[in-house]
């Protein structure tokens, strides 16, 4: 995978080009179980915040939580100032961007951070120029896996998976599973172990970390070619 094979790059924020401190999280979680009436242990707000359960209504639901009531709590306690002061863009990360804005193309970011958590985050790391389009998802635009979210980015960069070559990239398997649902390849960046996530997502590409992909060197999955035997590049059902 070059980059300057792509017309156009797609980003996800959280998790993929930059991270919060634990110390945050951790906080977050604490007032998140004062207003529930339930502790979150430190694993379950690590594989929460991370995403590593696949879907976090699933997840929540497994440990006896109605996500009906988690993320009107979780969504109440955070403070858009205090998340933007205690974020970091990875090193790798802006590397890539970089590469990204050498080649040229259009790029935006599809993330389910809330509008009012993400754009304190862009602007204070600096990214807001970075991307032609930034669509946080929300019931109107639909979350990932389902496409809607990514193919409204690609309507605001003004081009057309059928016929303009993009690409996706994610930490999570909606991540991977939206890309594909919407037509584009697949990039996975593993932020966690392994052992740590208890699964491994492929996609088309599959990295540790995103500046392999300056320098060509991420891993290649079998992806959506009739030699994956785990049927990994199948679309997902989003429903």
């Amino acid at each position: 995978m070059r980059i300057a094979d792509y017309d156009f790059h797609l980003f996800d924020l959280d998790g993929t080009l930059v991270d919060a401190e634990w110390e945050y999280t951790r906080t977050v979680f604490d007032r998140v179980g004062d207003r529930l009436d339930r502790e979150f242990s430190d694993r379950e707000a690590r594989v929460l915040w991370h995403g590593l359960g696949g879907s976090r209504a699933e997840t929540l639901r497994g440990m006896g939580v109605d996500p009906d009531a988690f993320w009107p709590a979780f969504h109440a306690v955070e403070d858009p100032v205090a998340r933007a002061e205690a974020t970091y863009l990875h090193d790798d990360a802006a590397r890539l961007l970089d590469r990204v804005g050498e080649v040229g193309g259009p790029t935006g970011l599809v993330t389910h951070c809330q509008e009012f958590l993400a754009e304190p985050v862009l602007d204070r790391l600096d990214l807001g120029g970075r991307f032609d389009a930034v669509v946080c998802c929300t019931d109107e635009t639909g979350w990932k896996p389902a496409p809607d979210p990514i193919e409204a980015a690609t309507s605001e960069l003004g081009v057309d998976p059928a016929r303009h070559r993009g690409y996706y990239v994610g930490d999570g398997e909606s991540d991977v599973a939206a890309a594909w649902n919407a037509g584009l390849d697949a990039v996975h960046v593993e932020r966690v172990s392994h052992d740590e996530r208890g699964r491994c997502i492929l996609g088309d590409r599959r990295v540790r970390r995103l500046d392999e992909l300056v320098g060509g060197e991420g891993r290649t999955d079998a992806g959506r070619s009739g030699d994956d035997p785990l049927g990994a590049g199948e679309p997902v059902d989003a429903s």
